[in-house]
């Protein structure tokens, strides 16, 4: 019989990793970072709990870091199996792994120049450009809706997920000495309002389900109120002559972004004259999105005008800021541009400095349109944190602050009761993860209610498919 051990993202929404195993193979769907807490950072530091060296293959199932972040540290302690993702993760997996990896390396000399004077022991990052280019050697790219056998006894299918570009439900066939079982993991689905990529495709039989559950405590706004808050905020702060200041990440929502803005744009209701993406991995990926265009809705009418003429044609007044110096110029603008900048967490990233010149502003406004995990900065600001310590000044912070959910990439409690709802009887043992707890607690209330029994897994718990 195979089992399945949850080493991550279990009462959290980070760190996606778990490890299946056959009779005579092991598999790791996901290998992703924790982000939040500087304690729950720590944990991307601690050894694998299974030995990286005998696992047979991974599975990606996007390529956010939350899900892949931790892959070349993979690498780095003796993996040397296949990462099997989709195509458009294929393209995004460089990227992300490649900027995680040179910030690690810049934070860590960082630190150890302290280190160094303090007598301190050294620290080693927790893995290198190097390992980066190593690990992506071991990729192989599977078709949406195609069913590959990539061990023996084991059929793989990725499933369209529409949660960023190549992001995919994974649907695994186990054929065990006495009967086949089907595993499948939701992977992060998105939410159907995005206007780029396509629904997440439903799926009818499982034996077992691993279901996301970063929103399973709320419902969205319609896109529709949704666009009509954003359009007051941009509004109000184009009234008060304050910046718009958006957090956000670099893959997807970024897309999705310039997307509606463009639409106001069209609309003739976007206030501001300037807006500026100061992102050059959102910038990059961009152009991913653009080399990828197959993958993308073909229904939205506005198709053709956004990617096939190119996100500046669709909005005319987004400027890109690619060096460091068109950042800092950025500074200088008290008021009237909209700014987008990464990370979506404000954990790193530009982000962090247009936020020291702007959150002591009373008439600037910070948007969050993404999930803001506990600890991070982004989550003290959405709880109303007054007072911050920011790149080593002491901030009140008196801006406008503003979280817009509507704009998500995570489908919520409604849209995943619906995917779930549609796999039939008798239906799958049902795991939920990638959720805090009060969010996954919220959701298993609603299955209970379906009479569908929820778990909520232990990080180490296995359990038998």
């Amino acid at each position: 019989m195979s089992k399945l051990t949850f080493w991550g993202a279990t009462g959290q929404v980070t760190g996606s990793c778990y490890l299946l195993e056959t009779a005579t193979q092991r598999i790791l769907l996901d290998c992703g970072l924790f982000q939040g807490r500087r304690e729950t950072e720590q944990q991307n530091q601690a050894p694998f709990p299974f030995d990286p060296a005998i696992l047979d293959a991974v599975i990606l199932s996007h390529a956010h870091l939350d899900h892949s972040g931790r892959l070349p540290k993979l690498y780095k302690d003796g993996f040397r199996g296949t990462v099997f993702l989709t195509a458009g993760s294929y393209h995004l997996l460089d990227l992300m792994l490649s900027d995680a990896a040179s910030l690690q390396m810049r934070d860590t000399e960082w630190e150890n120049k302290k280190r160094q004077r303090a007598g301190k022991k050294l620290l080693q990052p927790l893995y290198t450009l190097e390992d980066v280019e190593q690990l992506l050697k071991l990729r192989k790219s599977l078709n949406y809706n195609q069913s590959t056998e990539i061990l023996p006894g084991l059929t793989l299918t990725f499933y369209e997920a529409g949660h960023i570009l190549g992001s995919a439900i994974v649907n695994l066939q186990i054929k065990n000495p006495d009967s086949t079982k089907t595993l499948v993991f939701s992977g992060d689905l998105g939410n159907q309002c995005s206007p780029l990529l396509r629904d997440p495709q439903t799926l009818k039989n499982a034996d077992v389900l691993l279901l996301e559950s970063t929103y399973g405590d709320r419902d969205h706004k319609p896109m529709d109120s949704t666009l009509t808050e954003l359009r007051a905020i941009l509004k109000a702060a184009q009234a008060n002559g304050g910046n718009v200041i958006i957090p956000s990440f670099a893959v997807g929502r970024t897309q999705d972004l310039i997307y509606w803005l463009g639409k106001l744009y069209q609309e003739g209701h976007l206030p501001q004259q300037q807006v500026f993406l100061d992102s050059p991995m959102a910038i990059r990926a961009s152009d991913i999105y653009d080399d990828n265009i197959d993958l993308f809705n073909r229904d939205d009418p506005a198709f053709r005008q956004v990617i096939e003429k190119g996100w500046q044609a669709w909005l005319p007044n987004l400027n890109y800021c690619e060096s460091t110096e068109d950042s800092m110029r950025l500074n200088q603008i008290t008021g009237g541009a909209i700014i987008i900048a990464g990370s979506g967490m404000c954990t790193g990233g530009r982000i962090r400095h247009h936020l020291k010149y702007n959150l002591w502003r009373r008439d600037a406004h910070i948007v969050f349109v993404g999930y803001q995990a506990e600890g991070t900065l982004g989550r003290m600001l959405v709880d109303g944190n007054k007072n911050i310590k920011l790149l080593g000044a002491k901030i009140a912070v008196q801006a406008n602050i503003h979280t817009v959910g509507g704009l998500s990439a995570h489908a919520d409690q409604s849209q995943l009761l619906d995917w779930a709802s549609a796999f039939e009887a008798p239906k799958p043992r049902l795991y939920l993860v990638h959720g805090e707890i009060s969010a996954a607690n919220s959701l298993r209330t609603c299955f209970h209610r379906l009479n569908w029994d929820a778990t909520l897994p232990q990080v180490g718990q296995t359990i038998d498919i």
